[in-house]
This record gives C-alpha cells, sequence and structure tokens, in this order.
C-alpha cells in the first residue's frame, strides 16, 4: 500500500509514459488520422531453449521507463491512435500451429490500412507474419536486422533458425530480401551460399560501419521498391552483445542500440513498411533490463518515423 501511495505522489502530468499511449490511454488526442496496430506473438520454440514468451509482457513493462516525445524529431506520439489487440495465445503452440493466428492478427490490421507492431517471441514468427499481409509472398519485401541469414533446413520442421529459408519455399523472390548486419563466425558458409543462390542482398556489420546507417537503410529501401508490401524484422541478437545479455544469438561486434533506433525510425517513416516485429529477447536472461529497454525505445522510434508519413500526406 505505502509502495502504490508512493507511486502515484511520483507521477507526473508532464511526463506522459510510452505505456499508458500503447494502451491507448491518450487516444482522444490522436489526429483521427494516424494509427498502429500492436499485438504480442509469445512463440518460444527456439533451437536454443528459453523464454521468448515472456518478452511480450516484458517490452510493455520497459515501456513505463519511456515517455512519448521523440526529442530529435519533434513528434510526440499521442497523435498516433493505438490498437493493442493484447498477447495471441500461441505461447504453447509449436511454429506450424501459429502460423495462422499470426497471419490472421495481422490481417485484420491490414484490411483497417493500419502499419503493425509484433511483439515477439522468436525469429518463428516472422514468416507468418508475413503471410499475414494479404499479397501476394512474391510480390512482398523482407527487410531483416539479424546476425544471421536464417537460412537452416526445412526438414526438421519450422523454428527461428529457418524463416527466412520457409519464405523463399513459399515463393518470396530472393532480391526482394534485404538482410543488414549479418556477422562472421555467427553464420556458415554453407548458408551464405544459399544466400547468394537465391540473389539475397545481404550487408554485413562491416560494411555497415563502413557505410554509414543512412547509406545502408538507402540502398535497402532500393532493392525494395515498387513492391506490394514490406515486412520489417527486428531480431534484437544484430545488437552487440553488451547491449543484448537477454538474447541468446548476439554476439561481440553487433550493431549498437542509436544505430538501431535510427534504423528504425527510418522503416517507420518508408511509406510502404507494413509491419515490424520485434524478436529473440528472452528476459529471463536479461541485465539491468537493457534488451528490453533497447527493444522498447525501437518500438517508440518505429513509431515516431511513421507521423513522419503523416507530414507526406
Amino acid at each position: 500500500m505505502v509502495t502504490e501511495k508512493l507511486a502515484k505522489t511520483n507521477e507526473d502530468k508532464n511526463w506522459p509514459r510510452a505505456s499508458d499511449w500503447v494502451a491507448g490511454k491518450y487516444n482522444a488526442m490522436s489526429d483521427g488520422i494516424t494509427s498502429l496496430g500492436v499485438f504480442g506473438a509469445p512463440l518460444s520454440c527456439s533451437l536454443t531453449p528459453g523464454r521468448a514468451d515472456l518478452a511480450p509482457s516484458a517490452i510493455r513493462e520497459a515501456l513505463k521507463r519511456y515517455s512519448v516525445y521523440d526529442l530529435p524529431h519533434n513528434n510526440d506520439l499521442r497523435i498516433i491512435r493505438v490498437e493493442d489487440m493484447g498477447d495471441l495465445d500461441i505461447a504453447d503452440m509449436k511454429p506450424e500451429q501459429a502460423v495462422q493466428p499470426i497471419a490472421d492478427a495481422v490481417g485484420d490490421f491490414r484490411n483497417r490500412n493500419m502499419p503493425i507492431v509484433i511483439l515477439g517471441g522468436d525469429n518463428g514468427i516472422s514468416r507468418p507474419g508475413v503471410l499475414g499481409l494479404r499479397c501476394p509472398v512474391e510480390r512482398c519485401g523482407l527487410l531483416t536486422l539479424d546476425a544471421h541469414f536464417d537460412l537452416r533446413e526445412l526438414e526438421g520442421g519450422l523454428h527461428n533458425g529457418n524463416p527466412v529459408r520457409a519464405l523463399l519455399s513459399d515463393g518470396m523472390v530472393g532480391p526482394h530480401i534485404v538482410q543488414i548486419g549479418v556477422q562472421s563466425f555467427a553464420n556458415s558458409g554453407e548458408y551464405a551460399a544459399v544466400a547468394r543462390e537465391h540473389g539475397i542482398n545481404y550487408v554485413p556489420v562491416e560494411q555497415v560501419y563502413e557505410d554509414g546507417i543512412e547509406r545502408t537503410m538507402r540502398t535497402a529501401f532500393e532493392h525494395l521498391r515498387d513492391l506490394d508490401a514490406i515486412y520489417f524484422d527486428l531480431d534484437i541478437d544484430v545488437l552487440d552483445r553488451a547491449f543484448a545479455p537477454a538474447t541468446p544469438g548476439s554476439r561481440p561486434g553487433g550493431l549498437m542500440p542509436w544505430q538501431l533506433r535510427q534504423m528504425a525510425y527510418m522503416c517507420g517513416s518508408h511509406y510502404n513498411i507494413a509491419v515490424m516485429d520485434i524478436v529473440e529477447i528472452d528476459p529471463e536472461r536479461d541485465v539491468a533490463d537493457v534488451t528490453t529497454l533497447c527493444a522498447a525505445a525501437c518500438i517508440l522510434s518505429f513509431a515516431s518515423g511513421i507521423l513522419e508519413r503523416r507530414e507526406k500526406k
């Protein structure tokens, strides 16, 4: 009871919380034009056993520590009306069983012309997310920030290591896939050969540092021009391990949090990016909430970018 009273005393009416924004508490302040759909997809069938199913609630908790104001872009997210449909009941499902629920949830928001953020879950949610775009898969683009190719073979069934391979099998066109942040010694030569064979555009993390974020992203968008829709998959293991201890696949030498926020903003501002997912967080492995805080910041940056679409209309 004392803690409850203290929390109420510390509330500042001039410091609106991002968690309240996602919960729809500021929807009356929206512009009536800009909206965002949100749902959790707590799938956890990773090659490395863990609790990715806990990530959606952990990310929502992390949002309590952020405001709704993007300083450099002078954007207040309360302009955006948010509809959070909660978490899908898929935590105990196999990836094959979760395909339809995830695709249907994406399709529902797509039918209402709303950009979408999916709180994963592991990377197994990305394929059904793409299938929910409601357009032919050969006309879809996939932009991933990921340390891995995710091109493992399909014989053993679906999991977080083969969503890109599964999408190729579904008919996605290799040149319509851009993978940014792929790391050395986190992949095999065999899967790099598969990427080259299919014409996938991959950008090693070293090249991202050499070219810079702006050039890297502009080139990616050029590869994905003139498609029906683009799916943006942010696998947190693209981060340097120091900033992603909750992600089993992260390694030293990855990207920095400020770079991910900038990339998420640019994706939010792109007119044709329909969905962002954020995946591969096991809150039980986190240290000082650094991974979930980074994930929450990337979601807010993506939402801020959506406001740039509004300005362009």
